[in-house]
């Protein structure tokens, strides 16, 4: 399976105007003029207009708001980072024995630790990508260095379902282009999501292959899959599939989408509903004759 696919939705920037020591914003659209003069048939084109909306204020909040979600998203991760450094200590029984009640209860806090952590770095990514403040490094690198990052990420998470992931690396692979630790982040919430979709003791597919002149990082699972009215939507930011259990902001696929274009690659999804899914991107091949 490989699909290669052109952006076809480019989103219109706003036209920035600097006037009076401030920043303003104008959303710019391109009305034609077409008239059939007299005596004629064909439909001639006289002119355009152009029509500018003035959306400063709009996008004043929009800055307040990305501002407002970095700053607690960023206050946020050194507590959440001190209470999971805690509950580790106090597994690992370095300030004592826990008796059965007390082990369960540190399970827990750790496991709410690492969901919030997990929802603040989503949403540090989200307004730094808003904002134009995250840089990407697109460099040459090994597939199996991104591989191993995920998978080593997912690893605990699936064997609490007793989840088998079968990894398909072939060896002798040339290198990618690709920022190496935002595309191991968007490899590994792609099997974070396999698993957490999947049924227990089931098996989720990790696979690399060349093909041409690119890469296509491919991750199936066999769970319940998405139902085909909401396959157009799942990269959509907050989207979230109506009635689903499991707990999320509804940014993670959508970051993997726009860090995933910001290198030039693309993501794409195919489902059965009640089958599974697969998620695959796309990144290119080094090339070794330049």
């Amino acid at each position: 399976m490989f699909v290669e696919t052109k952006n076809e939705s480019i989103k219109k920037q706003p036209i920035k105007i600097y006037a009076n020591n401030k920043e303003s914003y104008f959303e710019k659209e391109i009305i034609p003029i077409r008239i059939i003069p007299t005596g004629e048939t064909e439909e001639k084109l006289i002119g355009n207009v152009i029509l500018l909306q003035n959306i400063t204020p709009y996008k004043e909040l929009d800055f307040a708001k990305t501002n407002f979600i970095a700053t607690i998203s960023h206050e946020l991760k050194t507590p959440l980072s001190s209470i999971q450094l805690s509950v580790e200590l106090l597994g690992k029984k370095q300030l004592g024995t826990l008796n059965e009640e007390q082990i369960s209860l540190v399970e827990s806090i750790k496991e709410d630790a690492t969901r919030l952590l997990k929802i603040t770095g989503e949403l540090l990514n989200l307004s730094q990508l808003e904002s134009g403040a995250i840089e990407l490094s697109v460099a040459p690198c090994t597939p199996y260095e991104i591989v191993q990052y995920a998978i080593e990420a997912n690893q605990k998470m699936a064997s609490q379902k007793n989840i088998h992931l079968n990894i398909h690396l072939p060896e002798n692979l040339p290198e990618v282009m690709a920022d190496k630790d935002r595309t191991a982040w968007v490899l590994s919430n792609l099997i974070s999501n396999a698993i957490r979709y999947s049924y227990d003791n089931s098996i989720v597919e990790i696979k690399v292959q060349q093909i041409n002149n690119n890469f296509q990082f491919s991750v199936q699972d066999f769970g319940i899959g998405i139902a085909p009215q909401y396959i157009n939507k799942i990269f959509d930011r907050y989207f979230r599939i109506p009635g689903n259990r499991n707990e999320g902001t509804g940014l993670g696929l959508s970051i993997c989408k726009e860090f995933m274009e910001a290198q030039g690659g693309s993501i794409h999804v195919i489902s059965d509903f009640g089958s599974g899914s697969t998620f695959w991107f796309i990144l290119p091949v080094v090339n070794t004759n330049i």
